[in-house]
């Protein structure tokens, strides 16, 4: 038989195909092209355009299913990467993830999908019968407070369904997906997968990450003082007058924003769906779920008694959901940020400086959505909500190991970090000749 001989690629030389139009990758030391499949890609374009140039094995680990190695060989150009080695930390990683495999326990949802769901149908009537039925503003209150939980748990179901498949197939999933995320909170679950997995992939990256993209409101870093390209969005966040004047005071307007910051998501979602220059998977059928939302809330809205009562059931539902935006700052603000594109060969390391999970009792966990997990899911985003406290203490030990750090806070102290954090930052902006810091070590030393 014919032994062929093996062809190799140098790490510089892959570096080169890492531009729309001429994309490849490396996943086990074989070399794959996949400019043409970018654009069909179920994550989008942008996680395959980030990583491009460079081996992506625990990425594309992380976030596929075993069944997905079968379509990688018609990608295969033949080479094979020169000098292909795999560091410690991700030979224990990808041992930790088969072994989760091998226990199940990526098919393990535990019907979790099923009470959500339960649940949000039933505060539903309940806010309905609380808006239609009773006379009292008490009532009327006790029903916005309730919707935006609602929305909350809803959420989270949207946020699954995006990850893995919640329902027995993936047509009910992807059904799941627009009632959850489009018909119930009027956010675009197409614009969540955009924006998500792109955040995923380059976790807390300054100028990848869109989640900690939020000029001129808000700023975690003083790098953002010069003014830094968004890959992402495509343009500069400049810092102006009006953004200098906003962050530095940002540590007091960071809650009262939070409540409003639905508005900025229903902005977004029509920014994207109504955008013919992206391609939008199901744009469609997005377009159709957002229409049902916005039917049915203006017309509860409507049914109350008075003006008065309609915007304090308007703010009230914001500020309740709230919460669950707040959550979202929590697991990243305060923890380590970088410039530049994420790094495949680094992922764990990435992850764990990226993210810090709150602690809390387990009955307090269909309350956070398994999101408290943050790490976890972050290194297992296909990991079944009911399996991240199961698996914790092995991340723990996997980070014990390797000399990485864990940060596991209560939601008290997580919102303290996050505000030292941002007011740090603010004082940064206030003197434009301080330079950029460390801004999680300045908070804990930073007095008046």
């Amino acid at each position: 038989m014919e032994v062929v001989e093996k062809k190799y690629i140098t790490p510089e030389e892959l570096r080169k195909h890492n531009k729309p139009g001429d994309l490849w990758i490396s996943i086990q030391g074989k070399v794959y092209n996949v400019t043409d499949w970018a654009k069909d890609h179920p994550g989008g374009d942008v996680p395959i355009i980030n990583l491009a140039g460079q081996d992506v094995t625990d990425a594309f680990i992380a976030y596929h299913p075993g069944t997905a190695w079968q379509y990688l060989d018609k990608f295969f150009t033949g080479y094979h990467l020169k000098d292909y080695n795999v560091s410690e930390v991700s030979k224990d990683y990808r041992k930790l993830y088969f072994e989760f495999a091998k226990m199940g326990l990526f098919d393990k949802k535990e019907h979790v999908t099923l009470y959500t769901l339960s649940s949000v149908a039933a505060m539903f009537a309940i806010v309905v019968y609380g808006v239609l039925r009773c006379t009292s503003v008490w009532a009327h209150l006790g029903s916005a407070l309730l919707l935006g939980l609602l929305w909350m748990q809803s959420t989270y179901v949207g946020h699954d369904s995006g990850h893995y498949e919640v329902m027995s197939s993936r047509q009910y999933n992807k059904l799941a997906q627009i009632l959850c995320g489009n018909c119930l909170t009027g956010i675009s679950i197409a614009w969540w997968k955009w924006t998500h997995n792109a955040h995923h992939i380059a976790c807390n990256s300054l100028d990848y990450d869109p989640d900690l993209q939020h000029m001129p409101v808000f700023a975690v870093s003083s790098r953002f003082f010069n003014t830094m390209k968004s890959y992402f969005y495509g343009r500069d966040l400049k810092f102006d007058a009006l953004s200098r004047f906003l962050v530095s005071y940002q540590h007091w307007t960071f809650y009262p924003v939070l409540c409003f910051a639905r508005i900025n998501l229903y902005l977004q979602t029509f920014l994207l769906l109504f955008s013919w220059k992206r391609n939008v998977p199901d744009r469609a059928y997005n377009i159709a779920g957002i229409l049902v939302f916005w039917t049915w809330f203006p017309l509860l809205v409507s049914c109350l008694p008075n003006w008065p009562e309609r915007v304090m059931f308007v703010v009230a539902s914001m500020a309740a959901c709230s919460i669950q935006h707040l959550q979202f700052c929590l697991n990243h603000f305060s923890a380590n940020v970088y410039v530049g594109p994420p790094n495949g060969n680094d992922w764990f390391e990435k992850q764990t400086s990226g993210t810090l999970d709150i602690s809390c009792s387990t009955w307090m966990d269909w309350f956070f959505g398994g999101l408290q997990f943050q790490l976890e899911h972050h290194l297992f985003p296909r990991l079944p909500r009911a399996q991240l406290r199961k698996v914790s203490p092995l991340v723990i030990d996997l980070c014990k190991k390797h000399g990485l750090h864990y940060r596991s806070l209560s939601f008290i102290e997580a919102n303290l970090w996050t505000l030292k954090t941002l007011r740090t930052a603010a004082l940064q902006a206030r003197d434009h000749t301080i330079p950029p810091q460390n801004l999680l070590w300045e908070a804990f030393h930073t007095h008046g």
